[in-house]
Parts: C-alpha cells; sequence; structure tokens
C-alpha cells in the first residue's frame, strides 16, 4: 500500500493502478470495490478473512497435534495490525492458541524467534510485508536452526527455504494489470473499474524444508500443490 499510497499523495489525476492493494477500502485508497471514484483503481491482493485462515489449515493437516502457533509480523505495516485480530479468531475456531511476535527489521527477527521458542510455539505464519520480505532468506533460516515450520503467503518464501506458502499468484495480478492500463488508454476512468479480486491461488510446498524438519508431508496435500520444491 504505501507505494500507492505515494502516487496518491503525488496526484489526484493522472490514473493509477494497483498490482497488490491491501484492503483497499478500509486503508483509504479506494470508496469502494465496485466504484472506486477516485483516479486508482486494480488489484485487491486478498480475499479477505477466509484466506488467513487457509495457512493455519495447511499448517494443521501436515502437523496435526499442532495447537500453538506464532505470528510473526511487522506492526509498521498497518494491514498486519488490522489483521492480526481477524487471525487469532480464525486461529481460535481451528483450536489454536497464536503467538503474535513483533519484527520491524533484521536485528529483531532473533529476539522474535528466541519468545516463539519461549512460548512454545510449534510452528509459525509470517504476515508479509516489503521488509521482511527481503529478509526470507535469513527468516527461512532461523526457522530450520529453531526447528520451527513456516508458512506465509507467496512463493518467493517457499523458494527462500519456508514449509509452504499459499496466497495469490502475484505475477498473475501484475500481467493482469495491464488490461486495467489498457482499458484506461482506451478512455475508462478508474473511478468507473471496479477493483478486482485474485481468481488464482498457488500453494507451493518445500520438501527439503519439510526434510530438514524431520515432517512427513501427507500425499493427499502434495497432490493439490501447485508446486513441489525437491
Amino acid at each position: 500500500n504505501p507505494s500507492t499510497v505515494a502516487a496518491m499523495k503525488a496526484t489526484t489525476t493522472i490514473p493509477t493502478v494497483m498490482v497488490a492493494g491491501f484492503d483497499p477500502v478500509s486503508a483509504g485508497l479506494v470508496a469502494s470495490l465496485a466504484r472506486p471514484g477516485g483516479n486508482v483503481t486494480g488489484f485487491a491482493a486478498d480475499a479477505g478473512g477466509e484466506i488467513l485462515g487457509k495457512r493455519f489449515e495447511l499448517l494443521k493437516e501436515i502437523l496435526p497435534n499442532l495447537s500453538r502457533v506464532g505470528i510473526l509480523f511487522n506492526p509498521d505495516v498497518a494491514f498486519n495490525r488490522s489483521r492480526q485480530t481477524a487471525m487469532t479468531e480464525t486461529a481460535r475456531t481451528l483450536g489454536l492458541t497464536t503467538i503474535p511476535v513483533e519484527a520491524r527489521g533484521l536485528d529483531a527477527l532473533e529476539q522474535a524467534f528466541a519468545t516463539m521458542v519461549r512460548e512454545r510455539a510449534q510452528a509459525f505464519v509470517m504476515q508479509g510485508d516489503s521488509v521482511l520480505f527481503s529478509y526470507r532468506g535469513q527468516i527461512a533460516e532461523m526457522a530450520l536452526r529453531n526447528r520451527l515450520p513456516a508458512a506465509s503467503l507467496q512463493k518467493e518464501y517457499a523458494n527462500a527455504g519456508f514449509l509452504l506458502t499459499y496466497g495469490a499468484d502475484v505475477g498473475d495480478l501484475f500481467r493482469r494489470s495491464a488490461v486495467f492500463v489498457d482499458k484506461i488508454f482506451k478512455g475508462a476512468k478508474p473511478a468507473d473499474l471496479p477493483v478486482e479480486q485474485p481468481t488464482k491461488f498457488e500453494l507451493v510446498i518445500n520438501l527439503k524444508a519439510a526434510k530438514a524438519l524431520g515432517i512427513i508431508v501427507p500425499p493427499t496435500l502434495l497432490a493439490r500443490a501447485d508446486e513441489v520444491i525437491e
């Protein structure tokens, strides 16, 4: 969202297409999904609360005895703070106790992992943001070192060594953004172009991480994966 906000501060007239807006209505990026109302339109990057619970469900499918799960997030990202309550409630319906852990950058990660270990987390879900995304490799290494299966929202995290990821195919959103640009060049106004939500989601499982953690991923889950890293 920060890049869209910066564009909005720079101009209220030049059409702006956001590739991945999180909660764009509550964030004030658009008036509504159906009628954005301003010079911004594009894609909402998630499909609401249901997608948040999916990562918990997948972890529980791999770890049937899972009861305590960490949520690693950057509190400087407003979207992450607003999602925290929804994630906690979703986890509770699955019989999970959540352990929220903050990390604003690389220097806070050691303490974050120490907290999860001390609070007896059996796995953790990481919320996404551009800061922690840059340290996904280090986070994956720390997860393995602390014997904590990790889940997040896009496949780059699985490529870095997370156990699994589930979320919108970001590459697909970039490709589909060209459709918005085409419509605008042909005379459409962003205010009248409904914001769209993702239609393509990816489940990626990293078997190398599973092996390092001593975890056996159920064959039924592997069969459902869009990509398996071996």
